[in-house]
C-alpha cells in the first residue's frame, strides 16, 4: 500500500463534505418525501414518488462511494452525474414557486447556480482521488 499523495489528502475533506451532504439529503428523501415529490417535473413518466426514492437511493449510494477512499473517484463521477440529473427538478421548482412570496422564489432561484460549485467540487475530488 502506498501513501496518499498531497492532492489526495487535499481532496479528502471535500469528499467527506460532499458525502455528508448527500447522506443527509438522501435520507430526507425517505423521511420527508413530499417536498421532493412536489418538484419532480410532471412531464416525467411514472409517479413523482418513484423519482424521489430513486434520487434518494442515488444520493445515498453516491455518498457511500465518496466516503471510502477506494471508491472515491467513482463516487465523484457519480456525484457529477447526480448533480446534473437533478437540475431539471431545480428548474421546475423555480417555475412552480414563481408566484410564491419573494423569499421562497429567491431561494428557488438561488439553487440553480449553487449546482455549479457542487459539480466543480465533485470534479476536483475526481481529479485528485
Amino acid at each position: 500500500m502506498t501513501a496518499p499523495s498531497p492532492a489526495q489528502i487535499t481532496a479528502a475533506p471535500e469528499a467527506r463534505r460532499l458525502a455528508a451532504m448527500l447522506f443527509g439529503i438522501g435520507t430526507l428523501h425517505f423521511l420527508a418525501p413530499k417536498p421532493f415529490d412536489s418538484i419532480v417535473p410532471a412531464e416525467l413518466p411514472g409517479s413523482a414518488r418513484f423519482y424521489t426514492y430513486a434520487s434518494g437511493v442515488g444520493e445515498l449510494a453516491t455518498g457511500a462511494l465518496l466516503a471510502s477512499p477506494r471508491t472515491r473517484r467513482l463516487g465523484a463521477l457519480a456525484a457529477v452525474a447526480l448533480f446534473i440529473s437533478v437540475f431539471p427538478a431545480n428548474v421546475n421548482m423555480v417555475r412552480l414557486w414563481w408566484n410564491k412570496p419573494w423569499p421562497l422564489r429567491l431561494g428557488a432561484i438561488a439553487r440553480l447556480p449553487l449546482q455549479i460549485p457542487m459539480i466543480t467540487t465533485a470534479l476536483k475530488v475526481y481529479r485528485h482521488s
